[in-house]
């Protein structure tokens, strides 16, 4: 979904899909006007042990606006986005990435697994699939 939907993110789910009330309620309680940190969904996603992408449904049908993506992608104003190409990649990370690819692009999950198991912070593997000309998909809250 793009800026253009704001206000309309429960719409790309089906009326009969309802989100849990208690994570319903952790969003609620965690977002700071319309607004709610990935970091912040994530933790609830945690402590409620539920999925992202159960949260994600909780935020959109709220009409709550996701920010500061862990990757850097998206909600930063002014730009939207903070992730800068990288110098150079690392053979390993870019071995890495380009084996975890789907359709071309870099699964927002792999993103972070790759993180974990390369050492690096999130943002270095978004600044080295910006560096490669590699796009994210599928993030795992469903912002996009």
């Amino acid at each position: 979904m793009t800026h253009l939907d704001k206000g309309k993110f429960a719409k790309k789910h089906p009326p009969e899909r309802r989100p849990i009330p208690e994570v319903t309620d952790a969003v609620q309680e965690r977002a700071e006007g319309n607004e709610i940190g990935c970091a912040a969904a994530f933790e609830i996603a945690a402590e409620k042990n539920v999925s992202p992408s159960e949260v994600g449904l909780a935020i959109d049908c709220l009409e709550v606006t996701i920010v500061r993506c862990q990757l850097g992608l998206f909600g930063y104003p002014p730009k939207r986005s903070i992730v800068e190409p990288a110098a150079s990649v690392d053979p390993g990370l870019e071995a890495a990435i380009r084996s975890s690819l789907v359709d071309g692009r870099l699964p927002c999950a792999s993103a972070w697994r790759i993180a974990g198991e390369q050492g690096v912070s999130k943002m270095a593997v978004s600044s080295a699939c910006e560096a490669l000309g590699i796009k994210i998909s599928s993030c795992q809250l469903g912002a996009f």
